[in-house]
């Protein structure tokens, strides 16, 4: 059979249950979706425009492996601007977007039987990455607000022999930000392992905050810290493919090299327009976050109101209610909203088992969009349940 001829590790994983409720969205034509995580904001015009100039220019050969020094240059200054975060330009690799990022970090630290430790709610390619790579995969807890359990993370981590820990704030698919407190509470648990920290931050850009906090805000964490960030949310170039990984220079040159093997570079038209969206672009990156907060907070009245649970989010763009109310299983919730109703969400057990019980909504839609598909589904909720 030729499937035993194939990589251990590949049979190992599935197509992830986003992509396999996705399939079964495109048999329902009719159906109005809020499955997608792509903001419906246009590439904004200066990106669009400093593209058009590196194709006109022929700047469209390969780069460094590591990306433009100009644009890692930037992204130096953006981080620290922004977010308090210092990494200087030899410290930064630009990457086919976020995944290849996160994949060029676990593939750079992880050796077959490595324990890595995941959010139990979570984007599932974490879990996929790691499990190509050889690793054991390993959950702590998150408590309510969907930030870690320190309790879960202490338990795990004093059994020994961790790898890697891996955060994402603010989170996909629960949109939950790090508080202060919780930054400190972390920072106390890990300050005196030997673990590597991995902080996906890929949608720092879009947080309801005052305040940004990150763990790799401490520098005396730097040496084992690996941050992953983007352009696919902050300049809606979900398609363009440019990433980023920031660590410490030995850390670093270890990702460049499995990223240089992998992909060369990141697409070098594409590396101009995320350094214009830098210089120009960050007043109209704000303007559309205040429009996802309109958006945030229309949709989780209405969810509220027809009597589900909802935890309203610090950032992203996603609300992660509780439909226990109504039903023990998620993907059936949403298959029978989708053949019934007519509106596609995402069934929580796609980001794992804690994610049972829930189901994920993206708002990343205009407030008619959004009306229209929660004026559905409070209808079929009615007409199923009876109880609103």
């Amino acid at each position: 059979m030729i499937e035993n001829m194939l990589a251990n590790n590949i049979n190992k994983i599935e197509i992830s249950g986003i992509r396999r409720f996705y399939n079964e969205v495109t048999r329902v034509p009719e159906a109005l979706s809020l499955t997608l995580g792509q903001p419906d904001f246009p590439v904004p015009e200066a990106v669009k425009d400093a593209m058009v100039l590196s194709i006109i220019s022929n700047r469209t050969g390969y780069t460094e492996n590591a990306g433009i020094k100009s644009l890692r240059d930037e992204i130096s200054l953006f981080l620290e601007r922004e977010y308090k975060i210092c990494y200087n330009r030899d410290e930064i690799c630009i990457t086919v977007g976020g995944s290849e990022g996160i994949f060029s970090a676990l593939g750079s630290i992880i050796n077959p039987g490595d324990i890595v430790l995941l959010p139990s709610i979570a984007y599932p390619a974490y879990e996929s990455c790691a499990t190509l790579l050889g690793g054991r995969v390993q959950y702590y807890k998150l408590k309510e607000d969907f930030t870690p359990d320190p309790e879960s993370l202490k338990e795990i981590l004093e059994k020994g022999g961790v790898k890697a820990v891996v955060f994402s704030h603010p989170s996909n698919p629960t949109g939950a930000v790090l508080t202060k407190a919780a930054k400190e509470e972390l920072y106390s648990l890990l300050k005196n392992e030997q673990c590597f920290i991995i902080s996906d931050e890929i949608y720092s850009s879009i947080i309801y905050e005052e305040e940004y906090h990150s763990i790799a805000q401490y520098e005396d964490l730097k040496e084992r810290i690996i941050l992953v960030g983007g352009f696919s949310k902050i300049f809606s170039m979900t398609g363009l493919r440019v990433g980023y990984v920031c660590a410490e220079k030995k850390v670093i040159s270890a990702i460049t090299k499995l990223h240089q093997y992998n992909v060369s570079c990141a697409p070098s038209i594409a590396q101009y327009g995320a350094l214009e969206g830098l210089r120009s672009c960050i007043p109209e990156v704000k303007h559309r976050r205040e429009e996802f907060r309109k958006r945030r907070d229309y949709s989780s009245k209405r969810l509220k109101d027809m009597g589900l649970d909802v935890n309203i989010p610090g950032g992203a763009f996603y609300l992660f209610p509780s439909i226990k109310r109504y039903s023990s299983c998620s993907e059936d919730f949403c298959k029978k909203l989708l053949y019934e109703g007519k509106v596609a969400v995402v069934p929580g057990s796609a980001f794992g088992r804690d994610g049972e019980g829930h189901i994920r909504l993206s708002y990343c839609y205009s407030i008619e969009e959004l009306k229209n598909c929660l004026d559905r589904m409070e209808n079929w909720l009615e007409k199923a349940f009876n109880s609103i």
